[in-house]
């Protein structure tokens, strides 16, 4: 039987964006639909310049502000 990786928390989506080795890359696409979205919510500017740590990181912090997420 096969581990289902969802009920194991601990995974690469814990680890800081700022000790990925891709984090300078471009955020993908489903990142910026995202943050999109929350950014729109939070009557904040969206910034589709970010890199994938930058945009993990501005994520983290409209999903406090919005409450999403939790």
């Amino acid at each position: 039987m096969i581990d289902n990786p969802k009920s194991h928390p601990t995974s690469n989506a814990e680890k800081d964006p700022d000790d990925w080795t891709t984090g300078d890359e471009p955020m993908t696409g489903a990142q910026a639909s995202y943050l999109k979205t929350l950014s729109e919510e939070a009557h904040q500017p969206f910034d589709e310049n970010l890199s994938k740590a930058e945009a993990s990181k501005r994520i983290d912090a409209l999903q406090e502000e919005t409450g999403r997420g939790h």
